[in-house]
């Protein structure tokens, strides 16, 4: 794990038990620190008997603590914890911050911190696979994959890419990172904060924490995310901030067949300007774009099949998030997207999906949602009511050609037939597998994110 003997003779109370607030208590203790530790369930109490004094820091007394380090999934704006650390004037904090003040006891190494939005997971996947591939020692953590402080230190001239929430930076101080990138602001979370503004301010904190000679990296596809990058313009040598759009590789995105679309161009441009940020050329990074394999569940490629592709794209849970991958496959020269939508409604409209109509072959729907969905298509493409997910997969294998694909996207909640976005994508996964290879004597080609 990392650790720092800054904490040594420290005092911090841990609030929330999950993977990240034990991987801090872990860390905490084998730096030397004091810890006072809570979670509403009992069961991860358990795990730490004896060894934490075991109490809620919403009513203990918090007199000398250095700090109370919650989940970023606690609101602050809500949540008792806020006040009750401010009475004892003890700052709150998250599992990041404890990773900044351990950072003078690790070997030499460089923080990339990426946050925005929308595509935040992909493009950290991206830039780890892009350093993985360049033989670079790296880490990747945060809010995807494992937590940081869980992880082993790096040797000296690693790099550790985080992925950031802004629930992240609303509890980190201190994090000073060699590169930072922001890729889009867009309304979200407004429960959470005052306002859109507020919201935005808590993802311009990330370059603020920087210092001038540190590199800062920005997407260009809307005003606030332009407004931050200009402000931090002002402030630092203009080799030192980059604003990119992606124009600059359409022309080789074809070649990436995990990154397809309009939303993965400019994840990529971000992805490679961090990367050039830290040393790379073109001749490490173009192959690491040839080669990524996507996020389970996000536009994941799962197989080609006869010269169809099947993308699992689970995780788009509403019409927005489903609109970029219609977008990502035009017609060449015909439609060629066999589209499975539906499940769980979040709404009874398709609204932000109508632009793309033009580039779907055939709709198979599915779900609670099939019967209102197959009534809004039918005026604009061949519709299906398949229903069940087993049924629109067949029927779109049957009607798929070569160079056609099979893209579930489903703009929905999973929750009427699945447990979750995840238990989806893997029955896609499964499905097609199935039925591509009923002997299973084949191997999907292909199949699988890395």
């Amino acid at each position: 794990m990392i650790t720092s003997t800054a904490f040594a003779g420290q005092r911090f109370a841990v609030l929330g038990l999950a993977r990240s607030g034990l991987a801090a208590v872990e860390s905490l203790l084998a730096g030397g620190a004091q810890v006072m530790a809570w979670d509403s369930r009992e069961e991860p109490r358990r795990k730490l008997e004896g060894r934490v004094d075991l109490a809620d820091p919403v009513t203990a007394d918090l007199t000398g603590y250095d700090g109370v380090v919650v989940s970023p999934g606690v609101p602050l704006n809500t949540h008792p914890i806020a006040e009750a650390a401010a009475r004892y004037g003890v700052p709150v904090i998250g599992d990041i911050e404890l990773f900044a003040l351990a950072r003078p006891s690790l070997p030499a190494h460089r923080v990339v911190g990426i946050t925005g939005t929308n595509g935040k997971s992909t493009t950290t996947a991206l830039v780890h696979h892009i350093l993985q591939s360049a033989a670079l020692p790296v880490r990747m953590g945060g809010n995807i994959g494992l937590p940081v402080l869980s992880q082993s230190p790096l040797s000296a001239g690693g790099v550790y890419v985080l992925e950031l929430s802004s629930y992240q930076i609303d509890l980190t101080h201190s994090l000073q990172c060699e590169v930072a990138a922001l890729l889009n602001i867009t309304p979200d979370h407004l429960d959470r904060y005052a306002g859109f503004e507020a919201y935005a301010a808590s993802k311009a904190r990330l370059f603020e924490m920087q210092r001038a000679d540190q590199f800062a990296v920005f997407g260009v596809g809307d005003g606030e995310t332009r407004a931050v990058a200009q402000r931090e313009a002002a402030r630092r040598e203009a080799s030192r901030v980059r604003s990119v759009d992606g124009a600059d590789l359409a022309a080789l995105q074809a070649d990436w067949p995990s990154l397809q679309g309009p939303h993965n161009l400019q994840n990529a441009a971000v992805a490679v300007a961090i990367a050039e940020a830290l040393g790379l050329t073109a001749m490490q990074w173009r192959p690491a774009l040839a080669s990524f394999r996507g996020l389970p569940h996000r536009m994941e490629r799962v197989a080609d099949v006869n010269g169809v592709m099947f993308i699992n794209d689970s995780k788009a849970t509403n019409p927005a998030s489903t609109a970029p991958a219609l977008a990502a496959f035009p017609p060449a020269p015909q439609r060629r997207i066999h589209w499975i939508v539906g499940g769980l409604p979040k709404g009874d409209r398709l609204d932000e999906c109508e632009p793309w109509f033009g580039n779907v072959a055939a709709a198979y729907t599915i779900g609670d949602a099939g019967p209102r969905f197959a009534e809004l298509l039918s005026p604009h493409m061949p519709v299906r009511r398949s229903e069940m997910m087993c049924e629109a997969i067949r029927q779109a294998m049957e009607a798929a050609h070569p160079g056609d694909v099979v893209l579930l996207s489903p703009a929905c909640a999973s929750f009427d037939q699945f447990r979750d976005y995840e238990a989806r994508g893997d029955s896609f996964r499964q499905i097609v597998e199935a039925l591509a290879h009923p002997d299973g004597d084949e191997p999907l080609a292909g199949g699988g994110a890395n």
